[in-house]
């Protein structure tokens, strides 16, 4: 159906090359499929949003109609409802008018996500987990050596397997890129900021930097092509505070190396990871201490500017021996994951904790996942998945955007934990959740509602295996001014998920977010080295507030807590394991 009947049929009134459909403005347009795609855009904004909108084939998505990322993956599932077709996840990234977009439609192919097989490989015993690594480092020389051909990374794809890793293959193109990287001049304590979505070559920039001797500094990579200056320019301030001396990122951001240099003094080099394919033999061995600087990882910004938190190797690993000890994870775990590999959840919660326990990582982009989530479950189908981990917003569109034919022949029974984190959590999505996909043999003490935080290296609070989600009912204004849960004669009950009966986790330590004048790593190392270790408390959502404790807005949303002793600022005060 053209737009133009579209427009017949609603009753609206044309006049020359304009006309009006549910109160928005509209401008003709020759293409049939371009006139049916602003119609879904139509749709989607309501009379109510769009009323005013002038909408032309050319507005911009973000500039003219306000959409954002979710808006815009709200879109893209309807277009491709609409035609029946695939859009290309390279392109998605990229479009940004309704031209654009059917321009991407008429040249995708026929086909959308249907019933996903199961993978036609079991997995071999694992080998055990490297209980004398004291570096990250040497727990990938340990897979490398002792399960060298054993898959760790695979991409999932809808028809089949995408790119595989095996640990060996993983530390052989790592350390090509740690010999790229010193021929380079990267020197021990160097910081090499990686600006680069999920691919294999984030694994190896990663790996590469910290065999190199140096430190990786994950930052948010570029959505678009057509924005990448603007995002190099937010991204400035980062870079500068980290001291970066090195910048491994996309192709077309060596365009923009010149930029990029004005605005952070201390960065050399701005290089991409298909630069930095040296020869391995040609790698000179760095040893690093456990109190060494593993990883500058940057806080979200979701409560201010962000924050770069310092985490030795020694944090790292004690967290995530803490984490696997909780969850009982082992080498013939599968862990799927959607999140992104510069938040500390996707990075430490799902890469470096299946590295170092020996298990399957399988693998897909964000945009993957909020176009269609329910490949996440289809992934945990495939591949038998037994951990995951996302944030309250995935369980929510799990249950918002997902038909029940689009998930006809799922089998989730598999999944043994799946934690719930890294935002407030809401107890009507969590038992949302649980009830409609136990059907599909989902079982609710499953359900992990976990509380972390990146100046603990990620994990804080997980409740005891095996117990059923708890959730709490409290007044939120007596809970938030006097620290009393007040059960009785409430006006404004709060439903809330709680880590009761939370797990403490021993050995790990709080870590400050870093100064913003700090450069040298052995200084770091030396103020780090004079605190105390201290074990932090677990939390539980009706535990008496103190500084930093805070309630979240809205009647039905979860009680969310900063732990007060965590974002220390001071470089004496920061901890290490």
């Amino acid at each position: 159906m053209t737009f133009a009947r579209a427009a017949r049929d609603t009753g609206s009134h044309c006049q020359g090359y304009s006309f009006f459909v549910a109160g928005v403005l509209m401008v003709e347009q020759t293409e049939a499929g371009a006139e049916v795609v602003l119609q879904i855009l139509a749709e989607l904004l309501g009379p109510g949003v769009a009323t005013h909108a002038r909408m032309t084939p050319d507005a911009r998505f973000d500039r003219d109609l306000g959409l954002d990322s979710l808006g815009r993956m709200e879109l893209y599932r309807r277009v491709e409802d609409r035609f029946g077709v695939a859009l290309p996840e390279q392109r998605l990234v990229e479009l940004n008018s309704a031209r654009e977009l059917w321009q991407a439609v008429a040249a995708a192919r026929a086909g959308a996500l249907g019933t996903v097989g199961r993978a036609d490989f079991p997995p071999p015993p694992g080998a055990g987990t490297p209980a004398q690594a004291t570096t990250i480092t040497d727990v990938l020389r340990w897979h490398a050596r002792h399960q060298g051909s054993r898959r760790y990374l695979t991409f999932f794809e809808d028809h089949g397997d995408g790119p595989t890793l095996s640990f060996g293959e993983l530390y052989a193109r790592s350390a090509e890129t740690a010999a790229g990287l010193q021929a380079a001049g990267v020197e021990p304590g160097d910081r090499v900021a990686l600006m680069l979505p999920t691919c294999l070559e984030y694994f190896f920039a990663f790996f590469g930097t910290l065999l190199a001797g140096a430190v990786p500094v994950p930052v948010y990579p570029p959505a678009r092509r057509s924005e990448l200056e603007d995002h190099m320019r937010r991204q400035g301030g980062i870079l500068e505070n980290a001291g970066a001396q090195v910048l491994i990122t996309v192709p077309e951001g060596r365009a923009l190396a010149h930029l990029t240099r004005a605005m952070v003094p201390s960065l050399r080099e701005v290089l991409c990871v298909g630069e930095l394919a040296g020869n391995s033999a040609a790698l000179q061995a760095v040893t690093r201490q456990p109190g060494d600087l593993a990883l500058l990882q940057y806080t979200s910004g979701s409560t201010g500017a962000p924050k770069g938190v310092m985490l030795s190797h020694a944090n790292l690993l004690s967290n995530i021996r803490a984490a696997a000890g909780v969850l009982g994870a082992t080498g013939d775990d599968v862990f799927v994951s959607w999140l992104p590999l510069y938040h500390d959840m996707g990075l430490i919660g799902a890469c470096l904790a299946t590295l170092y326990v020996g298990a399957q990582l399988v693998i897909m982009s964000p945009l993957r996942f909020l176009l269609r989530p329910q490949r996440w479950l289809w992934a945990i189908h495939r591949h038998r998945g037994t951990l995951s981990a996302a944030p309250n917003f995935a369980y929510e569109l799990c249950l918002s955007k997902i038909d029940d034919k689009a998930i006809e022949g799922l089998d989730l029974g598999s999944w043994r934990a799946t934690l719930n984190g890294a935002e407030a959590i809401s107890a009507r999505s969590m038992e949302g959740f649980c009830e409609r996909f136990a059907r599909y043999g989902f079982r609710r003490e499953a359900m992990y509602p976990v509380y972390g935080l990146a100046e603990n290296s990620v994990a804080l609070a997980f409740p005891k295996p095996g117990s059923l989600p708890r959730v709490d009912v409290v007044q939120r204004e007596a809970l938030a001014r006097r620290g009393w849960p007040c059960r009785r004669r409430q006006t404004i009950p709060v439903r809330c998920a709680s880590c009761a009966a939370a797990r403490r986790f021993p050995g790990t330590r709080s870590v400050s977010s870093m100064p913003p004048a700090w450069k040298s790593a052995s200084a770091s190392r030396d103020a780090s080295s004079s605190a105390a270790p201290r074990q932090p408390p677990a939390i539980t959502a009706i535990r008496k507030p103190r500084a930093g404790w805070s309630a979240a807005a809205g009647s039905k949303r979860a009680i969310s807590a900063t732990w007060p002793a965590a974002a220390c600022t001071s470089p004496a005060a920061r901890r290490t394991s």
